[in-house]
């Protein structure tokens, strides 16, 4: 199966947008992935060989970059991608028993969708958020200070469709399809909505400005 026509000519006329960012064609790779992603939900075998003639590089270095990092599927993911971090500091302070009791609350294990196509869980090693920890992610959103049970409540109100905004950032999140087109590198507009960091990310530089700490000078180059 190959792309329709629309959706052929809309992915030729982003990704010529995406590799001019770039000196090197092939440089281009992560964005189109997402981009791709963007339309099929995953990185679909048609997605490869896309990449690969746009970029003029074979569909096994495509294959090889997309089943390296995490962040490209091969198989299609919910509308919404619950990612849960049970890496150590999220996992001492409830991670593993979000992850836990999340999956047998929604009957799916990781990197697998619900029936209805709401709702993906994933087990996450890091979300870069140890300062909120235990952090759970609905497409890259984050959810901070999680509970098991704000973790389950979270999952029913995106499968019943309820709105639902994460802690820091935009006012709603938005599907998976829209993140990833965002990841390829097409501004959504959202990018100043909401808090964009909380008090604890806050707090060594709160210090550091009381207590008149600066930076050291850099060394000069001789």
């Amino acid at each position: 199966m190959s792309f329709e026509p629309d959706v052929l000519e809309r992915l030729e006329r982003d990704a010529k947008e995406i590799i001019a960012r770039y000196p090197k064609p092939r440089s281009a790779l992560l964005p189109m992935l997402h981009l791709v992603q963007s339309e099929a939900g995953y990185v679909s075998e048609d997605g490869i060989q896309f990449c690969a003639d746009t970029l003029g590089i074979t569909p096994a270095q495509v294959t090889g970059v997309a089943t390296f990092y995490t962040q490209y599927k091969r198989e299609p993911v919910g509308e919404y991608h619950v990612g849960v971090c049970i890496n150590t500091l999220c996992a001492v302070m409830g991670g593993d028993q979000i992850w836990e009791e999340l999956s047998e609350h929604v009957g799916v294990g990781h990197d697998e969708a619900t029936e209805d196509g709401k709702v993906s869980l994933e087990r996450i090693e890091c979300n870069a958020a140890c300062d909120f920890a235990p952090v759970v992610m609905v497409n890259w959103e984050f959810f901070d200070d999680m509970t098991p049970e704000k973790a389950k409540q979270l999952v029913d109100d995106l499968r019943a469709g309820k709105a639902v905004a994460p802690t820091r950032g935009p006012g709603s999140v938005c599907s998976w399809k829209q993140a990833s087109r965002v990841l390829a590198g097409f501004n959504d507009g959202r990018a100043g909505e909401g808090v964009q960091a909380g008090p604890e990310s806050l707090v060594g530089l709160e210090l550091a400005k009381r207590e008149g700490w600066t930076a050291p000078a850099p060394e000069e180059t001789k």
